[in-house]
């Protein structure tokens, strides 16, 4: 394993967050918290408790979550299209690297950007509502495990996308639609039983259910569903990826 050729991509990502921080950090915190004055204060005032929790709180994980999986699609996504764009993309498959360490240093960067990004939500909260945490390892293992999986869909992303327009497709059109119909400002149970099978059809659902479990014990689904779902959506990425780099799809032309 060359750590060092890891160690250089990892910083060189994690650098062009500092020089473009209010992008990658003030915007999402400041949006998220946005969504959380107006749907705590206006819907809030309707739902007092869901589930014998005050609703101020039970949005907290979903908007997290929410904040995560956005964050981490565009940010891995725009990591590996911005070399094919320019054209460095070359020297970085012309180095002596495998295409495991190339991922691990995009996805890790992209990933920790998100985990940052959650975890500064997560303390701007505790500033409007009290927020307890009753499994604090699920709840850090779902924050690297949902991060790193959705990084590894952006880094999917970005090598498929040939324009900017499609670069934005998926997080716009896709991740944040399935994220708002997956419980992040609700529980499923709320639904009629016709609504809530289609909404289990939603893999959103699994990450917002298992990482408000492990804030309240909560849950939609079982926990272990939820780990489950998880790692078999991060072996389906890595099982695209694997075929990008052998077949060099969108890569070398």
């Amino acid at each position: 394993m060359n750590y060092q050729a890891i160690k250089a991509i990892y910083i060189f990502e994690m650098s062009r967050m500092r020089r473009t921080l209010f992008q990658s950090i003030v915007a999402p915190v400041i949006s998220t918290t946005l969504y959380f004055v107006v749907f705590g204060a206006a819907i809030g005032s309707r739902i007092t408790e869901i589930d014998g929790v005050s609703y101020g709180s039970f949005i907290v994980p979903g908007l997290i979550m929410l904040s995560i999986l956005t964050e981490s699609v565009s940010n891995a996504s725009f990591g590996i299209y911005f070399p094919k764009f320019s054209g460095t993309i070359y020297e970085v498959l012309s180095a002596p690297i495998s295409f495991i360490e190339i991922t691990i240093g995009f996805v890790g960067a992209a990933a920790t950007k998100s985990i940052i990004v959650g975890t500064i939500i997560l303390l701007t909260a505790n500033l409007f509502v009290s927020i307890t945490i009753l499994h604090p390892f699920w709840m850090i293992a779902f924050l690297i495990l949902t991060a790193t999986s959705f990084s590894l869909l952006g880094f999917i992303l970005g090598i498929w996308a040939d324009n900017w327009e499609k670069l934005a497709i998926a997080p716009t059109l896709i991740i944040t639609p399935l994220a708002f119909l997956g419980g992040s400002f609700y529980s499923i149970s709320m639904l009629p039983p016709f609504w809530q099978k289609i909404t289990l059809l939603n893999p959103v659902v699994y990450l917002i259910s298992g990482f408000r479990w492990s804030f309240y014990e909560n849950a939609d689904v079982s926990v272990y569903l939820s780990l489950l779902m998880i790692i078999v959506f991060m072996f389906i990425c890595l099982i695209i990826i694997y075929y990008i780099f052998r077949t060099g799809y969108r890569l070398r032309v």
